[in-house]
């Protein structure tokens, strides 16, 4: 899984959610930031409105949290979303055994990027192709 840190990275450079079934996601709340939610019909459901998107939590699972605004949670992307995000750019994903390492190509020059997790080297590779965006 993606790291939270990397996850708060992209969403300051600009990387947008919008909530589907199975994405999951930190409530940026001191006593909830260990805890990992998961969007699910059953029990947490994206209600869009004109103002905004809010999570609304279902049922009693989730004490008496009611929903919570997309402003206040941290979507962490899964590995085939953020291969996804990285479109044509994607050349190949490789394990050593120990780091996972993505390739991508940015401006006609191929990149590598590493880490322990492919998520996290998914990530890296995405925050460099936002970054290159914003130029």
């Amino acid at each position: 899984m993606i790291s939270t840190e990397l996850a708060t990275r992209l969403r300051d450079a600009g990387l947008l959610w919008k909530p589907a079934d199975g994405d999951r996601f930190h409530i940026d709340a001191p006593d909830l930031l260990e805890d990992v939610f998961t969007v699910s019909t059953l029990v947490v459901e994206a209600h869009h409105f004109d103002t905004g998107t809010i999570l609304g939590f279902n049922g009693t699972t989730e004490w008496a949290l009611d929903s919570v605004d997309l402003d206040d949670t941290l979507w962490l992307p899964r590995e085939d979303q953020l291969r996804e995000l990285l479109g044509r750019t994607f050349r190949a994903l490789r394990y050593d055994g120990e780091v996972f390492a993505v390739e991508v190509e940015l401006l006609g020059e191929q990149r590598v990027f590493e880490a322990r997790d492919a998520s996290d080297a998914y990530g890296e590779a995405l925050l460099a192709l936002i970054g290159l965006s914003s130029v």
